[in-house]
């Protein structure tokens, strides 16, 4: 009954697949992780173990939208997938995902003079920071630097910070009013700039691409999954 379980039946519905059920809290997961042939995750971070567990007892896949997901979470996916197939992602928009591609693209060519942030807006109610689809552009520009996100990464400005550190990846997030999502990766050098930047107008556009990420992944071997395996970048 969340917005994204809504945008999710609607788009079931329009694409003319089964809608076997949906789950909000304190409903029974297990019944109908049993009564479909895949389960797409839109929940909460606390609720990723009990997904996990009733997904692999029912050896069903599962396409994990969730976001604000912590190291802890990711070797539960990673212990899971070694008997179903998951698809984790912290953006299931097919636009998001080839930004991201253009992002790993623009990283590795132009080298760590360019500096690169990434600045997200959404709406007031959003919980975590930065998104998940900023660290998953974050994610995209290390690959393509070969570098740690982690330890290359700088938040939060604030005060007295000194002069920016070399080769690190930047991120501010905006809060406010209903912004579904707005992503921005700025490459900065000396004299030029390039913005790479997607706008989500409405939350059907996450929903049809979890659908089609849904129905790709029934198909799979168990292991890991990303969006750009099912989009072949």
């Amino acid at each position: 009954m969340g917005r994204m379980g809504q945008a999710l039946v609607a788009a079931i519905a329009q694409a003319g697949e089964t809608h076997a059920g949906g789950v909000d809290q304190g409903d029974d997961l297990v019944a109908l992780v049993g009564g479909s042939d895949v389960l797409v995750d839109f929940s909460s971070p606390d609720a990723l173990e009990a997904t996990l567990n009733a997904c692999t007892a029912a050896r069903k896949p599962v396409v994990i939208g969730t976001t604000g997901l912590e190291e802890r979470h990711h070797w539960l996916i990673d212990d899971a997938a070694q008997d179903i197939a998951i698809l984790q992602t912290g953006n299931t928009s097919l636009g998001v995902n080839m930004l991201a591609a253009l992002v790993r693209e623009a990283a590795s060519r132009l080298g760590d003079e360019w500096d690169i942030e990434i600045v997200e807006t959404h709406h007031r109610m959003k919980v975590d920071a930065p998104s998940g689809t900023a660290l998953l552009l974050g994610e995209a520009a290390a690959r393509g630097r070969a570098i740690d996100l982690a330890t290359h990464s700088e938040r939060g400005r604030d005060g007295i910070t000194g002069a920016r550190p070399h080769g690190t990846i930047g991120f501010a997030s905006l809060r406010g009013g209903t912004v579904a999502g707005d992503h921005s990766v700025l490459f900065a050098g000396d004299g030029e700039s390039i913005t790479l930047s997607h706008r989500a107008e409405s939350r059907e556009i996450f929903a049809r691409g979890a659908l089609k990420a849904a129905l790709w992944l029934a198909g799979q071997k168990p292991g890991r999954y990303t969006m750009a395996d099912m989009l072949g970048l």
